[in-house]
């Protein structure tokens, strides 16, 4: 969705755009496996949690919202203090306020994108549901709904019994939830990207197949080989999602970069049970969302090797909470997707110029919103490179604040 978006962006700016991508074809990454949600809500980034209960409940690694692989821990400290320390209540909101331009204007980005290509019905506005099992967890949910308001953020509380009139066919018990109503969905995030991409096809951008990360610096920019020629450009832009450390390590851009995996699995139903709109299930550590494969249930972070097997304990732990919240029926797949997400320790993307060569700039470290920011971070970095006004200031997005003096924790 990064990717496609940006070259939509560049080509609708008057530049003469190939995208590369290794498969070929578009929305077959990490952009394939997420909950399709188009999360205008989300304004306060995914954080380490600083609530000690919290953190010892993790460590004890039986968790479905939180997994990790005991042997990747010494590699995966340094990253883990970052982010801490970018965990701070300073630095949430340093990173909330950072969000907000690129999520306030994600919905309607995305739209206006559908619109163009054709699949405007591909987006439900029907917001999504985030539901609370505790007495105390839902406390501290609406306490965190409040801290939206400021942001523009439209939601409803709902007691147990408009949980009921609201989704008719969830099981509870339940203390009540939160209904955010700006959030839009899609049935099938992979299509969507595949959509946007025949858009910038017609428009007369070439897509090839080729391996993006072996992109060398040229005599007058930048050159690739594929599988169609090689290739030169005057300018490059790396939105290469989890991959992007394979590109900008050996460039030797010290970038604190780390991957959370994630996992989904496809359900049909019983009793011809219907889910409205997305929910997730605080307690549980998941999300239920319709897709055109069935019910799609998305997991929480696993933190592990970005290439490491798949380990999708987080799906069964899910899956049997899931079956006591809504009348799931057999597995749709063979066997769990496995995705993982670009993550820096403030969970801010790198937007901007990369510092230190000439023509090459930066879009990627999304973080779990990457198919909601990709045409609203698109239209940014094509401002930037076209040399049009941005629409918002760039400065907290750009690569060199990883080179300041504890950049991360102030």
């Amino acid at each position: 969705m990064v990717g496609v978006s940006a070259a939509l962006h560049l080509q609708s700016r008057g530049r003469s755009v190939v995208l590369v991508d290794r498969r070929g074809a578009a929305g077959e990454e990490t952009s394939f496996g997420n909950a399709g949600l188009i999360e205008r809500a989300s304004i306060f980034p995914h954080m380490m949690p600083r609530d000690v209960l919290a953190l010892l409940r993790y460590g004890l690694n039986r968790s479905s919202d939180v997994h990790y692989h005991v042997f990747a821990l010494p590699r995966l400290l340094p990253f883990l203090r970052l982010y801490w320390q970018a965990s701070s209540p300073t630095g949430v909101m340093r990173s909330a306020q950072a969000l907000a331009p690129l999520v306030g204007r994600s919905v309607a980005e995305h739209e206006a994108l559908a619109a163009a290509a054709g699949v405007a019905d591909a987006i439900v506005r029907k917001g999504w549901t985030k539901l609370y099992r505790s007495a105390g967890g839902f406390a501290k949910g609406r306490a965190e709904a409040e801290r939206l308001r400021p942001f523009g953020v439209a939601f409803d509380v709902l007691d147990p019994s408009a949980i009921t009139a609201h989704e008719k066919h969830l099981l509870g018990p339940f203390a009540g939830a939160v209904y955010f109503r700006d959030p839009a969905s899609v049935g099938d995030p992979s299509a969507l990207v595949k959509a946007y991409a025949r858009l910038f096809v017609s428009r007369g951008g070439r897509f090839l197949a080729g391996e993006a990360r072996f992109l060398e610096e040229a005599k007058r920019g930048w050159a690739l080989k594929t599988g169609q020629g090689s290739l030169a450009a005057r300018e490059a832009l790396v939105a290469l999602g989890p991959w992007s450390n394979d590109f900008f390590g050996p460039l030797g851009y010290t970038i604190p970069f780390a991957v959370k995996r994630g996992y989904h699995m496809h359900y049909g139903t019983r009793d011809g049970a219907v889910l409205e709109r997305p929910v997730l299930d605080i307690d549980g550590g998941f999300i239920l969302a319709l897709m055109a494969r069935g019910i799609r249930l998305t997991t929480g972070a696993e933190f592990a090797p970005r290439d490491a097997p798949a380990t999708p304990v987080q799906i069964g732990r899910a899956e049997a909470l899931a079956r006591h919240l809504f009348p799931l029926a057999e597995r749709v797949d063979a066997a769990p997707w496995m995705g993982s997400r670009p993550c820096l320790p403030d969970m801010l993307p790198v937007i901007g110029r990369a510092p230190r060569h000439r023509g090459l700039w930066f879009d990627f470290g999304h973080q779990h919103l990457g198919f909601t920011l990709g045409p609203v971070s698109g239209r940014l970095i094509a401002e930037m490179m076209t040399g049009d006004a941005p629409f918002t200031d760039p400065a907290p997005y750009r690569v060199e604040r990883f080179a300041e003096p504890n950049a991360a924790n102030r």
